[in-house]
């Protein structure tokens, strides 16, 4: 079965031999040398100055960051389940805040941030997806950042990254935490979730501190002595750096968020030549989202006749979405043949003639467009 969602992502096979390995226990010189190589390379992929890793989903990440970095009132942006989310967890600690809500194909406005923190000073954060993966919608993170920031340099950006880091270079001049979860762009099973943080950031929570588990300061203080506070993810740390070194050694990142910048642009161009619908008006980079009536039905054809698992939409479009992810070190082929399998499930449906539009058109934009 090929595993196209948008997460949790296949675990490459040399990925996989490394997890293999004997487990080694996590108070061990063995492991804090390992833990030290993670931790570099997690610098160079969030480009900020300190990176935390949590046994945990990208949730947790999330909550700590809230709990962490918004003391008084957050912004909170809402342009599907993740944005949504954000809310749940202020609404959980009896934090204030205020939502921004848009239709999930719609990137929030940010006119409409800048106005807020304008009218009201107790504002001291604002929560957001990069990517807003229920419709692979893409925010204007970098931009609200910068004018938030203009208006107020203390607000604290918090900005959901856990499907673009990874998928691409993710501007972070103006951001004070950046979240991302391993079974995305990073290719490992879910259970770790890493977050990157500015000095801004930094200074706040080593004067503050909040929480048992979730404690950033505590991790902060632990994770610079290359272990950790409580029992660490082991096997997936060293999956970690089995997956960065396999990333250096296909070409670096550089070409990671070229290849995946090419094979997103192209298959939403074939998608668009079968007649179909992408759905968010700024799509994100780590997946193609196609609206249409027969969604359900084309993901049934797509697994049961083609080997091809997408994931579908939730909530109000759950039946009417389908979701092709770009995220990590996807072969060309592998997109190609979905893309096939699209077409050809599209024939079975009535709704075109099978002519390889797909193959033809993705074939040609990513390798001469």
């Amino acid at each position: 079965m090929l595993l196209l969602t948008p997460g949790p992502t296949p675990v490459p096979e040399a990925v996989r031999m490394a997890m293999g390995t004997p487990t080694i226990h996590h108070r061990t010189p063995e492991f804090e040398a390992i833990f030290e190589q993670a931790r570099g390379y997690l610098k160079k992929l969030f480009n900020m100055e300190e990176v935390l890793m949590l046994a945990s989903s990208g949730t947790g990440a999330m909550e700590a960051c809230v709990l962490h970095l918004c003391q008084s009132k957050a912004i909170v942006v809402n342009s599907g389940k993740f944005g949504e989310r954000f809310g749940k967890i202020c609404a959980a600690y009896n934090k204030p805040f205020v939502e921004i809500k848009n239709e999930w194909d719609t990137p929030v406005s940010v006119d409409a941030i800048v106005e807020l923190v304008k009218n009201d000073p107790s504002i001291d954060a604002v929560c957001m997806q990069v990517c807003e993966s229920a419709g692979g919608l893409r925010h204007p993170v970098e931009a609200v950042a910068k004018a938030v920031k203009a208006v107020r340099a203390n607000i604290m950006v918090i900005a959901d990254g856990i499907t673009a880091v990874g998928v691409e270079k993710v501007d972070t001049t103006h951001i004070d935490a950046l979240i991302s979860g391993s079974q995305k762009a990073l290719m490992l099973p879910p259970g770790l979730a890493f977050i990157g943080l500015n000095a801004q950031a930094l200074e706040t929570i080593e004067n503050g501190g909040v929480g048992y588990y979730f404690n950033l300061k505590t991790e902060l203080k632990n994770q610079r002595k290359n272990t950790t506070a409580w029992t660490a993810a082991t096997t997936l740390v060293i999956g970690l750096v089995a997956m960065c070194e396999l990333i250096d050694a296909e070409g670096g990142l550089d070409k990671l968020y070229a290849d995946t910048a090419k094979r997103a642009e192209a298959t939403n161009k074939a998608l668009q030549a079968l007649g179909l619908h992408i759905y968010p008006k700024v799509p994100a980079r780590a997946m193609s989202a196609v609206l249409h009536d027969d969604a359900s039905k084309i993901r049934k054809i797509l697994k049961t006749k083609y080997g091809v698992n997408m994931a579908g939409g939730q909530d109000h479009i759950k039946d009417t979405l389908f979701r092709i992810n770009h995220m990590g070190l996807v072969n060309v082929y592998e997109t190609a043949w979905a893309l096939n399998a699209v077409e050809l499930a599209l024939a079975e449906l009535g709704k075109r003639a099978y002519d390889g539009t797909a193959n033809r058109v993705f074939t040609q934009e990513f390798y001469q467009g």
